[in-house]
Formats: structure tokens, sequence, C-alpha cells
């Protein structure tokens, strides 16, 4: 009796540290640097989050105008089109297209020092996608990017 409640208590423990895990998929934090990096290359979210924030820490010391950063958020194959397309929307509109529907989310274009952060429904990603992150700022995104893993 003692052993299957001493069973009991562990399965619990487990399942609720695998909860725990899940919610910390619903955020993600990620650094830029003057070197045009992103500390990560790889991030995980919960596509079953209600909210997605991908928070974004300038840690350059330039500004937006010499070495802005932002993170776009689209299907991998729609990468090379919105970095394109970026170009022409300017740094009015942080170089990401206005109402361009293959981006998922973006974040504002910022300078060094600086912190921002975009929060979407997790809904608009399905696990398993094929997903990455990346900068718009003219030719960042050749090699600030990383993939973003989907799970459920």
């Amino acid at each position: 009796m003692k052993n299957s409640r001493r069973l009991l208590l562990a399965l619990a423990l487990i399942g609720t540290a695998g909860a725990a895990q899940a919610a910390a998929n619903c955020t993600v934090t990620l650094k830029g640097d003057d070197a045009m990096r992103f500390d990560l290359k790889e991030a995980t979210v919960s596509a079953g989050c209600a909210n997605i924030t991908i928070e974004l820490l300038h840690t350059g010391k330039l500004p937006a105008a010499a070495m802005g950063h932002n993170v776009v958020v689209s299907t991998t194959a729609n990468m090379a089109g919105v970095a394109r397309d970026a170009i022409r929307a300017g740094v009015a509109n942080h170089y990401v297209p206005a109402g361009d529907a293959r981006v998922i989310a973006s974040t504002e274009l910022i300078g060094g020092g600086a912190k921002t952060q975009v929060r979407f429904p997790g809904n608009k990603l399905t696990a398993g996608g094929d997903y990455s992150f990346y900068c718009t700022f003219p030719g960042h995104s050749s090699i600030m990017k990383g993939k973003l893993n989907v799970t459920r």
C-alpha cells in the first residue's frame, strides 16, 4: 500500500514537472549583437500556448540605423521572399512588409541596448511545421536566423 502511494506521488510529480516545462515553451528570448548574430540557432515553442512571446534584446551598442535588429517569424519556405520584400518596406515599417500574410509575427526594429517583444496566438503555428525566425534588416537574414521548432 505504501509503495502504491509512493508510486502515485512520483507519477504526479513527474506530470507536474512536464506541465511546468511545457509552460516554459511559450516564451523565447533572443539576444542579437553588433556582429549580426542571434545567441540561439534553434528555439522550441508549443502550439498549445494561448500566446507565444518572442523577446529580443539587442546586446550591441550601435544604433538601429547602422545595426538594427528585429525578429520575424514565418514558414521557412517564405523566409527568402519576406526578407527580399522587407528591403522595399523600409525602415519606417521596421523592414517588415505591411499586411504581409506570410509574416506570422514580427517585432519592431531596435538598436543597441534596447529590447522589444511580440506576442501572438499559439494557434498560428502547427506542431511539426517548418518555421524560421530571422532579422530582416537589409543583409542580416542570411546570418541572423534560426529554426523555430513547434511542439503540441
